[in-house]
This record gives structure tokens, sequence and C-alpha cells, in this order.
């Protein structure tokens, strides 16, 4: 009977044992689980976003986007949203058709907007154009049948538009080195000499008495390329028969804004990597590989030196028609970030973000109407206009979803 009584004592203390050690091991992990897991959360307990390299405040919502009795966007706190001021949108006339990775050139109260995916299987081959006075669309005419659909290189002397490289057909076909310039006032095209190689989305800009080509995606569409390339012109014409080898961009990849302004050329944002064909596809179908987006801002000086600026206010891209300048900034609207800690997504910008050229300082200026990517944007008698691009899925999902034609403008008033 003592022996029975011992033996049930012993295996009472033992389960307690193992079960306090257990409880005890569950414990730490789920502790480690959690202290993991939080540094990929989307939304942090505390009242912080985490950025790589800095913290920013979430963005609190007014009472004005709480009630949203006037149907603006209610920003949650998602992974790539700053804090930013409300501002009144106009909806004006949609665009003939929606376009994705298109691009867009203001001469005085014209936008001329070219090309573009209308699906991910369709893309356009007309340009567009829509009057500011008038506030409307109209002017259709036909791009050169060999010219590219899409990720084109592209800038304007004040009457000449000239066209660079660019994706030659839907889904994620190859480049074309085929350049053309387009005469505004006639509608007439011409060739000008091809790239030594093609790219897709590369930096393009006039800087003095040349026409510039940097960086962008290599043949394959994804590897960065970091080569510069310039060319004499005048008046539509090339005046050399060859393109020129110039300095190295410091980073190569596709999608970034690039300006000149006081006679100095700036390149900012964009990113490296892209969407690639997949491996023996008959339609070129895209298949994602790993992109990562930037913040880097550069400028090219008098000595032809690139001079490392303050970044962004978040790294951005595919902003290389989604800017003009206004009173001696730059606005630079919409565009994708780093992709959400969580799902993995391409997350879409839905702020405005201003650049001083005389302080070399950022600003949000404010809000979109929502979050959108390769946005086309002009700048006429105060009215700041952006059409087309790729809207996300809604106020709390920051993934693209939507390619759009839809027309906004907003008054700025910038001093």
């Amino acid at each position: 009977m003592r022996i029975g009584k011992a033996s049930n004592s012993s295996s009472s203390r033992s389960k307690l044992f193992f079960l306090c050690v257990s409880l005890l091991a569950a414990f730490l992990i789920l502790d480690l689980l959690w202290a993991s897991s939080s540094n990929w959360a989307p939304f942090p307990a505390s009242n912080v976003l985490f950025f790589p390299d800095r913290i920013l405040p979430l963005p609190k919502a007014t009472k004005e986007e709480k009630s949203n009795k006037k149907g603006e966007r209610i920003l949650s706190a998602t992974f790539a949203d700053l804090a930013a001021p409300l501002l009144n949108w106009e909806k004006m006339a949609t665009s003939p058709v929606p376009r994705l990775d298109g691009a867009a050139i203001q001469i005085n109260d014209l936008l001329f907007v070219f090309a573009g995916y209308g699906t991910i299987d369709h893309v356009h081959s007309h340009v567009d154009i829509y009057n500011f006075t008038a506030n409307s669309w109209g002017g259709t005419f036909d791009m050169p049948k060999e010219m590219a659909h899409s990720h084109l290189g592209m800038v304007t002397d004040g009457r000449y538009i000239y066209v660079v490289t660019g994706q030659y057909g839907p889904q994620c076909r190859g480049p074309t080195a085929r350049n053309f310039v387009l005469d505004t006032k006639t509608k007439q095209w011409q060739d000008l000499p091809p790239l030594p190689v093609p790219r897709y989305a590369p930096a393009t800009q006039l800087w003095r008495g040349r026409l510039h080509v940097m960086g962008g995606s290599k043949e394959n569409r994804h590897t960065p390329g970091l080569e510069h390339w310039s060319i004499a012109v005048k008046d539509g014409k090339a005046l050399e028969t060859e393109w020129r080898t110039e300095i190295p961009i410091p980073r190569g990849g596709p999608h970034r804004a690039c300006v000149v302004f006081d006679d100095r050329l700036y390149v900012l944002g964009g990113q490296e990597g892209d969407f690639m064909a997949k491996p023996g596809s008959p339609i070129f179908k895209c298949s994602r590989r790993n992109e990562v987006v930037y913040d880097d801002v550069y400028m090219l000086d008098d000595n032809m030196t690139w001079k490392v600026l303050p970044p962004m206010p978040k790294p951005d891209s595919h902003i290389e028609f989604a800017w003009a300048i206004v009173n001696r900034s730059l606005v630079i609207v919409g565009g994708t970030t780093d992709k959400h800690p969580n799902t993995k997504k391409m997350t879409l910008v839905g702020e405005i973000f201003q650049f001083q050229f005389d302080t070399l300082t950022w600003k949000v200026l404010g809000k979109l109407p929502y979050r959108v990517k390769t946005t086309l944007v002009g700048f006429w008698n105060g009215w700041l206009y952006f059409t087309s691009g790729q809207r996300d899925k809604g106020p709390d999902d920051p993934s693209p979803r939507k390619v759009i034609g839809e027309m906004w403008r907003t008054k700025l008033n910038l001093l």
C-alpha cells in the first residue's frame, strides 16, 4: 500500500514538472515568434511606422477623413502611406483609352500622351492630346509602326519630341533600339540614329545641346544598365551619326524621373530589377522577379561628375513622366515604393512630393485621390494634372489593380 502511494505521488510530481517545463517552453517559443514577426508586421503596435534608416509618424485620420462626406480617400495606416494634407481634387474628362507605362510630354497648354498598355495583352500605338485651356481631349494620331509601345525614354525642346528605345509589344517582349522624333506642329515623324543597344525605360533628357540617355534595364528587362550615351541634336535632327559614351550613372535601373534645371541634370528614384519574360513562353508572358526600389537622387554638374543629393521622402519608382517643374521646384506624383513587408506585394504611392532646387530639400505636399503608378503629369495655369496609370485596390490595400484613363487636377499654390 505504501509503495503504491509513493509511486502515485512520484508520478504526480513528474507530471507537474513536465507540465511546467512544457508551459515555459511554449511561452518562450511564442515570445520568439512574436519578436521575429513584429519586425515584418505592416502595422506596428506603437504609433510609428518603421522604415529602413528612419522612423515616421503614422498619419492620423482627420475629422474630415473619418466622415468621408465629400468622398475623399480614407487613408489607413498601411506600410507606404506618409502623413500628408488633403487636397481638393477635381475629376476632368477621361482619356480616350486607359494607359499603363505610357509616356507624356507637355508643350504649352497641350499634353501629348503616347502608347502604353491597355491590358497586359494589348498595347496602344497612337498619341492622344489633352488641351489644358479647353480641358478636353482631341487630335489623336498614329505612331510609327516600328516605335516601342511602353518603357520609352522621351523629352522635348519645346517643339520636337525625341522618343528613345523602349519595349516593343505586349506582355514582357523585347526592347527596340529604334529612336524617333516628332514635329508637334506638323505631326510628322523622322528617324534618329539607333542606340548602341536597346534599353527599357532609360532616364532621358536634353542637356547642353545633346540628347542624353542613361541607365534603364538591359535586354533581358531585369538587369540594371549603367551606360550613359549622348548625341548632339538641333531642331529635331541629329547632328552626329553615332552616340557618344558618357560617364556611367552611379546606379542603374529603369523608371526614374530625369530633369534639367538651372543647367544641371538630375536623376531621381527608380529601381533595380523588373518583370521578365517567362522562359519558353511563346507570348513572352511576364514573370515577376525581385525589384529593389530606391530613393537615390543624383546631379551631374559642370565637371561631368555625379553628386549625391538628399534622398526622396521614401523610395519611389515608375515616375519617369510623373513630374512637373513648378516655381523652382520639382513636383512628383505617385509611383511605387518598397514591397509590403508582410504580403510582399507591390506597393503604390499615394502622395505628392516636392523637391526645392534652391535648398535641396524635400516636402510631402499632399494626398492623391488614390495610390497610383506611372501617372502622366502636366501643370498649367496653377493647376496640377495627372492622368492614366494603375491604381490601388482600395484605401486598405496599396497593391495595384485597375489600369485607368482618368484625368484629375488640383490647384497648387507654391511659393
